[in-house]
């Protein structure tokens, strides 16, 4: 362990690269996911010395891919709670990275997002330019790749800022909402020497939470016990276990229906008694009262039409997500809270009248009694065996893999959500609304190296796969040994762009035309190759009767061999 008052060889000093290192490990950063350029000789250069000075810091690993290094960040974040670090390489980096810095925000995960700059000195100075590559790179405003991602931004001057700036960055990103930040690195500032005092002490600043104002969670306790058709839609989640325990008991003892719009994170089990599915219809134009759960598009507003009469509350770390220059959905009532802490808390202030209102939630409940088995009927038949094999089939097929197993499912346009029996909070991932694809191979990675027992399924489509840099997260998985299952759901098109297409033009040129312009994606590459190139188990399923098996043997290959597994399977 580094004296904190000494140099990692005894004296006062250390190299600026080796003392941000430093600094991130006493704020309790385990990884920085890393894509080296010319700028890192100093910080390679203080890794390297810390290493042959046995000084703890935190793993230093090599991402071939500055996406993927943006989305094992986000991905540890989501399995831990812990926000990590990321540096890339100048300019080119920082773009390359950019679309994981937008799912981020979006998604409202906190992490320290940094990188080189080129040297501002021609020469003259220690780490001046010296190669063509130091003009190349340079920008006047190299921070507007990532400002609008990023809730904080800096440039780091003097070495001697490298304390106070991450204390400033790692407090601000972990302050709600949660987003990114953003610390640009002169290589000549790294180059410089600091000194060692204070570089593991205790952070100097704490992150700002958020909770809700006592008045207006009794508001919405008796508005919801005196509700005659309630509905809560949930999008983002239930925040923390407490929370998704919280909402599944306010749910039961009240008999309220629980929508999962367009869901990114899992707010109930699918199969609790009170959960109604991804559509709020016909729940939401029968509501008098409706609870927003930290929901960026809790409906559809072209299809989706709560009554004139009907109250909405929403409720989140920023229920009218402040960040969003256009979002118009109604709120009488907003409550800024950590999501978790604002549900346990509104269960605990309904609990105290449910001696009330009994008639009108036994009515619900018979309504629910009658309806859900209805809506999980339909799911079930969607999921039925076909060929060609649908996403909800391959997620019935999932389902039955994974039963009694601790899993968690990740969708990037992959098997959705329904079909599959997930009961615990954490058990679902799906892509940002940002929409940045790609994102789910490399969040996988991030969650498997957070927890290396638990088994991680990265779902998505053959687009996604290709998104992700493939080739780079298939090296990571390996180097790393990170036993995923990949799961690729093969169209070879863009359908949401297709489905997008018809929904505007049901009756146009392209929904007629036998192949849709500028969504296709024949022929399609033999992606069970891509995957065996670094050495993975990889299977094509072309047929119903084969999915489960492979799955079986998949997992039983994560289990045994401790390697990645693939399986491509042909849907229509």
């Amino acid at each position: 362990m580094l004296d904190r008052s000494a140099g990692i060889d005894g004296s006062t000093e250390v190299t600026a690269g080796a003392a941000l290192f430093t600094r991130l490990k006493a704020l309790g950063v385990d990884y920085v996911f890393c894509n080296s350029g010319t700028d890192f000789p100093p910080i390679i250069e203080g890794l390297a010395e810390a290493a042959a000075k046995d000084v703890a810091l935190p793993e230093a690993v090599v991402i071939p891919h500055e996406h993927a290094a943006l989305g094992m960040a986000h991905g540890y974040y989501l399995a831990t709670g812990a926000a990590q670090a990321v540096i890339l390489h100048t300019n080119v980096g920082l773009s390359n990275g950019s679309t994981g810095a937008i799912n981020a925000a979006t998604d409202q995960i906190p992490m320290i997002l940094m990188s080189g700059r080129t040297p501002v000195m021609e020469k003259g100075r220690f780490g001046a330019r010296t190669v063509p590559i130091g003009w190349g790179q340079e920008m006047r405003d190299q921070t507007a790749l990532v400002r609008e991602a990023c809730k904080w931004d800096y440039e780091l001057r003097f070495p001697e800022q490298i304390g106070p700036l991450l204390d400033r960055a790692h407090a601000i990103a972990n302050s709600t909402p949660k987003a990114p930040v953003y610390l640009s690195l002169p290589r000549e500032v790294l180059c410089e020497s600091v000194s060692s005092d204070g570089l593991l002490a205790p952070p100097s600043m704490r992150p700002v939470t958020s909770s809700a104002d006592a008045a207006d969670i009794e508001k919405t306790a008796r508005l919801l016990a005196e509700a005659r058709s309630p509905l809560i839609i949930a999008q983002r989640g239930a925040g923390s276990e407490a929370g998704f325990a919280a909402l599944s008991k306010l749910a039961e003892d009240w008999s309220i229906p629980v929508c999962q719009w367009w869901a990114v994170a899992t707010a109930i089990a699918t199969d609790h008694p009170c959960y109604v599915g991804a559509d709020p219809l016909p729940w939401i134009g029968e509501a008098d009262v409706i609870l927003v759960i930290d929901s960026l598009a809790p409906w559809w507003p072209d299809m989706h039409v709560p009554g004139t009469d009907t109250t909405v509350v929403h409720l989140g770390p920023d229920p009218l997500f402040a960040r969003f220059p256009v979002r118009t959905f109604r709120s009488d009532l907003s409550i800024g809270c950590e999501t978790g802490e604002g549900i346990v808390r509104l269960e605990q202030a309904m609990r105290e009248r449910l001696s009330r209102q009994v008639g009108a939630r036994m009515r619900r409940r018979k309504l629910l009694e009658t309806r859900v088995p209805a809506i999980r009927a339909k799911t079930a038949d969607a999921a039925a065996a076909s060929h060609p094999m649908t996403k909800a089939f391959v997620s019935k097929c999932l389902s039955d893999a994974i039963a009694g197993k601790d899993a968690t499912v990740l969708s990037e346009l992959g098997c959705p959500l329904d079909p599959i029996v997930l009961k615990r909070h954490g058990s679902w991932h799906q892509e940002p609304h940002s929409g940045g694809l790609g994102w789910s191979f490399p969040c996988a990675l991030g969650m498997q190296l957070a927890d290396r027992d638990k088994l991680i399924v990265a779902t998505m489509g053959d687009g996604s796969y290709m998104f992700a840099n493939p080739v780079a997260c298939h090296q990571i998985a390996e180097a790393m040994e990170l036993p995923i299952l990949v799961l690729v759901l093969n169209n070879t098109e863009w359908a949401a762009v297709r489905h997008s297409v018809a929904g505007l033009y049901p009756n146009g040129y392209a929904a007629r035309a036998n192949r849709m312009p500028l969504t296709s994606l024949q022929p399609s590459p033999d992606f069970v190759k891509v995957a065996e190139a670094s050495r993975a188990w990889a299977v094509k399923v072309d047929t119903a009767e084969e999915l489960l098996r492979a799955l079986e043997d998949a997992i039983r290959h994560i289990r045994e061999k401790r390697s990645l597994a693939f399986v491509e399977v042909t849907i229509g």
